[in-house]
């Protein structure tokens, strides 16, 4: 009878051991998490930073920009910046140096649900989709497709789904919706229907921008609670570079503005073709155009909150393609992202693209290398960081779910190496060594420390060669769609109630089934 009762309560605490393991840790807990803090990487130097930083100014007092519309010349020259006879407007060292003072230091990026909300400034690292593919990957075909408003719900819907992916920027564009307000709006649509994560996207033309303000009011449940908590930011081409205003796009800017809408200020030059080569020099004009950008929405409306989004891309300078999945984006993202701790600024730049065509060793290792290099710089917000292929004109869902397992390893890199007395370890250490039993398998500091300090792929494969054969010799690829065929065989969380989602349809012609 004793035998029975020992033998029974050790195996109920045993059992019990598992199902505390296996019962999700609370946040604080969990080893990998949204907003860790990076930092640990510097790719500048300090005299490095400051001769960038001096070089950004020079540019904005020298140089300027041209094409600003009628309402930014406003703006600008009231908040002190000069028009010159050539068109140009200069800022003043003064000016940018009082903005910077005053500049934001930290913002929140809301989800639709709370729990997504996600606090920028400083190192803290969020990882996310963007762009604007016009190709879906498919992967077991291995061809290149048009891609459609439904694939943008899929990819919103996946996203929802995978822990590592904190945000979702529009990665590709609805080829199957013509009518470009109609697009603007269904885009809104598709990936709110998807997530209840932060949502970015972008307008064609200024005067689109009432209209999906008033889907979006209706999706808030009226424009206050959109005002109080806006889920959706403006991804802001705002630039032509080199050092030019995209016009339309500042005016789409200054309504998104005024509807409450955050803005993420882009700047997206080539090196090589509208940056120059240099990476130093590349991040100088990206850093130069997003202080212009700031001056403008400060201008515009002091305090709101925008994104300093300095993307300069690299040239393969043999044919002029943009090569994404290079070393030196990597370090071109690393060097913007230590330039955002510069100064102070929430900001945000490009990882994780590959130039590979399928999600294959080329794009594991493209990918990898700059997320995790984006990481552990300390980039607020890492955009492109999943799915995204041939240099930014393909989207492939498995590779966007591998995303999550590679991401997921990028977090632990970026959370680093902590030193206590605990992690030391000199007394587990000398228990298991003197009189214990000479390994750490069992001891409580092991079992304790699993959950909180080891990261476990979802999809990729840890089995043994016997193993894996035992068990029909599985590839990432096949797991990958088969967790993608799971994910969209089920409802999404995020769509909405019947009521407002008869006002949308009512109100706009979407074209996605209800």
């Amino acid at each position: 009878m004793t035998e029975n009762t020992t033998s029974s309560g050790r195996s109920g605490g045993r059992a019990a051991r598992r199902a505390a393991r296996a019962a999700p840790l609370a946040d604080h807990l969990r080893p990998i998490r949204p907003g860790m803090e990076g930092g640990t990487f510097r790719p500048l130097s300090d005299a490095g930073t400051q001769r960038i930083h001096q070089g950004a100014l020079d540019a904005l007092e020298q140089i300027g920009l041209a094409d600003a519309p009628e309402s930014g010349i406003r703006h600008l020259t009231g908040a002190g910046a000069i028009l010159g006879d050539d068109g140009r407007i200069r800022f003043p060292r003064a000016l940018i140096e009082d903005m910077l003072a005053n500049a934001n230091r930290t913002i929140t990026l809301m989800g639709r649900a709370p729990e997504h909300d996600l606090e920028l400034g400083g190192s803290r690292v969020h990882f996310g989709t963007a762009g604007a593919a016009v190709h879906i990957v498919d992967v077991e075909t291995r061809n290149y497709r048009d891609s459609t408003l439904q694939d943008l719900h899929d990819a919103a819907h996946i996203v929802d789904r995978l822990d590592n992916i904190h945000f979702l920027q529009r990665p590709m564009v609805a080829r199957d919706v013509t009518d470009n307000l109609e697009m603007d709006l269904n885009t809104i649509y598709g990936c709110c229907a998807g997530t209840t994560k932060h949502i970015g996207t972008s307008f064609t033309e200024p005067s689109f921008v009432p209209h999906a303000l008033e889907m979006l009011h209706l999706i808030a449940g009226g424009e206050d609670k959109w005002r109080a908590r806006p889920f959706v930011s403006n991804s802001n081409c705002f630039v032509v570079p080199p050092m030019k205003f995209a016009t339309e796009s500042c005016e789409v800017m200054e309504a998104c503005i005024a509807g409450g809408m955050p803005i993420l200020l882009l700047s997206a030059g080539q090196a090589g073709a509208t940056a120059p080569a240099p990476i130093a020099g590349a991040i100088v004009q990206a850093v130069a155009e997003c202080l212009a950008g700031l001056v403008y929405v400060n201008a515009v409306k002091p305090g709101h909150p925008a994104v300093f989004g300095t993307w300069p891309f690299v040239s393969d300078l043999r044919t002029g393609a943009m090569s994404g999945g290079s070393g030196e984006q990597a370090l071109l993202t690393a060097g913007c992202a230590q330039m955002h701790q510069f100064y102070g600024l929430p900001g945000g730049a490009a990882a994780g693209i590959a130039d590979a065509k399928l999600p294959d060793m080329q794009a594991g290792w493209e990918q990898a290398m700059s997320n995790v290099m984006a990481g552990m710089s300390g980039l607020n917000m890492v955009y492109e960081a999943a799915g995204m292929h041939a240099s930014l004109l393909g989207f492939c869902f498995e590779s966007l779910i591998l995303g999550d397992d590679l991401i997921g390893q990028a977090l632990r890199c970026v959370r680093g190496i902590e030193v206590d007395e605990d992690s030391v370890s000199l007394e587990t250490i000398r228990a298991t060594c003197i009189g214990g039993p000479g390994h750490y398998l069992g001891t409580d500091q092991t079992l304790n420390r699993m959950q909180t300090d080891f990261v476990y792929p979802a999809i990729a494969n840890r089995l043994s060669p016997k193993e894996w054969e035992e068990v029909g010799k599985p590839d990432l690829i096949t797991r990958a769609i088969a967790r993608k065929d799971e994910i969209l065989g089920l409802q999404s969380k995020a769509r909405f109630d019947p009521e407002t989602d008869a006002a949308i349809r009512a109100r706009f012609n979407i074209h996605l089934p209800a």
